[in-house]
């Protein structure tokens, strides 16, 4: 048998090289190579020819007729809405988040909930004890929930207790990076620990069709610590994303084997716990009785669900000489320079002497181009001092020569607009318009600016 060799692994990105070196050679990060043993491999199972002696697997037409998979409602709508209907038994899911934004708070609402209506939930803690869970349990008013609980950090206990009882219609594990299998040398958290703990977790799903939820730290820069491999193993992986300083909380399916992606479920942090918002766009617009000069209202699209988002740009004169500023809160700087680069070249509007500063109301965060003409709207009602209506959204995308192109879903966020009681839509000329909302065509940015300016 060969000789078992040591490796290093990078705890960011799971880089294996043979010797230590101080810096990643592929995710530039220092000091994360931490040493491992490697898996022994013979020589004659590397040369082995693997034709023959294995099982032999059943090929099926991909017209072979296929059931939708069943799900378990958790009766918290906001959640089944961004996991596409509820929960898929055997399934394995991935919850990564800041800390403190509420993943242990939301989950445990859930458990509470499936318990309450007669599952078998069982919820892991690998950071706290079973008396802090059942603390904040009791804070949440989910004290007499039937959810059982337990504080381990051992994959192979839990397992093991996990096969001996009833099986478990959801297993939550509080945290995935805690966890610890003995089959793999090294300490928790782990680029090497954390890939076996989840595979054995996985496996267990797949096997006794119960839906395990792992819950995952997160990077300085958003992303879910550990392998990249970790988020290929399980079926569906969800962000919990927020600010603390503000209530709202928005959980976005980033990836779904068994549903759409994109899709979001919408909460606002309240003392009895999160709180479901079936209407997210009254979280991001501003309630004031006439129009404000620097304001738009923009229809943003998440997965299938329009929200409606307050835009908001405001321009400082400066004094000849004076370097001028430009920031951006919400939304990509980088499209904000392109937008007033094409406002100054196709509109003759000047920025160049002023400071512009634009923000997305409510702390939500944009990338749909689609919102190119608003902030537009925005930056030019903001310059001119003339408000744009309030009673009117703004949507396209704006392209260098000035032209407004056409945008994703149109029809669907103008019912939405029209539903939240808009009147009006200034759209690209390609959007046919919908019952209840009247509509207005700009062929290029520079008819918009002269309907602000003559308005």
């Amino acid at each position: 048998m060969a000789k078992a060799k040591t490796r290093y692994t990078c705890q960011a990105c799971g880089t294996v090289t043979t010797r230590w070196k101080g810096q990643c050679p592929d995710c530039a990060e220092w000091n994360t190579l931490v040493q491992e043993a490697a898996e022994v491999t013979s020589i004659f199972a590397a040369k082995h020819n693997l034709q023959g002696g294995g099982r032999r697997i059943e090929l099926v037409g991909l017209d072979a007729p296929a059931a939708l998979p069943e799900r378990i409602v958790s009766k918290v709508a906001e959640f089944d809405q961004a996991i596409g209907g509820g929960i898929v038994p055997g399934s394995a899911m991935l919850v990564g988040g800041d800390p403190g934004i509420g993943k242990s708070t939301l989950l445990l609402q859930i458990c509470a909930r499936l318990a309450e209506s007669g599952r078998n939930i069982v919820y892991v803690s690998g950071e706290e004890s079973a008396e802090q869970v059942r603390l904040r349990a009791l804070r949440l008013g989910l004290g007499s929930a039937p959810v059982q609980l337990a504080a381990a950090t051992s994959v192979r206990d839990i397992l093991t207790t996990l096969g001996t009882g009833q099986v478990p219609d959801l297993l939550v594990i509080d945290s995935i990076q805690t966890m610890h299998s003995d089959l793999i040398e090294g300490a928790p958290g782990t680029v090497s620990q954390v890939r076996a703990s989840a595979h054995e977790l996985v496996r267990f799903a797949k096997e006794r069709g119960t839906a395990v939820v792992l819950v995952g730290h997160v990077t300085k820069d958003g992303t879910i610590a550990g392998p990249r491999v970790l988020e290929h193993m399980v079926d569906t992986v969800l962000s919990f994303e927020g600010e603390r300083s503000h209530q709202y909380r928005i959980l976005r399916a980033l990836k779904n084997r068994f549903g759409g992606t994109d899709e979001i479920g919408v909460f606002a942090m309240e003392g009895q716990g999160l709180a479901e918002v079936p209407n997210p766009s009254a979280l991001f617009l501003t309630r004031r009785g006439e129009p404000v000069s620097g304001t738009s209202v923009f229809p943003a699209l998440e997965g299938s669900r329009p929200v409606l988002v307050e835009i908001q740009a405001l321009t400082v004169r400066l004094a000849s000489g004076a370097t001028p500023r430009r920031a951006a809160v919400g939304w990509d700087s980088g499209r904000l320079a392109m937008v007033l680069a094409v406002l100054e070249a196709r509109c003759g509007m000047s920025f160049a002497a002023a400071e512009v500063y634009l923000n997305v109301a409510g702390g939500y965060r944009l990338s749909d181009p689609a919102a190119d003409l608003a902030v537009a709207a925005a930056l030019v009602s903001a310059m001119s001092e003339r408000p744009v209506p309030s009673q009117a959204v703004v949507l396209g995308e704006i392209a260098l020569s000035g032209e407004i192109r056409p945008v994703a879903h149109a029809q669907l966020r103008l019912k939405e607009s029209a539903k939240l009681g808009f009147e009006q839509a200034w759209v690209p000329s390609e959007v046919k318009a919908v019952d209840g909302i009247a509509v207005s065509h700009f062929a290029n940015l520079r008819a918009l600016v002269e309907q602000i300016l003559g308005g």
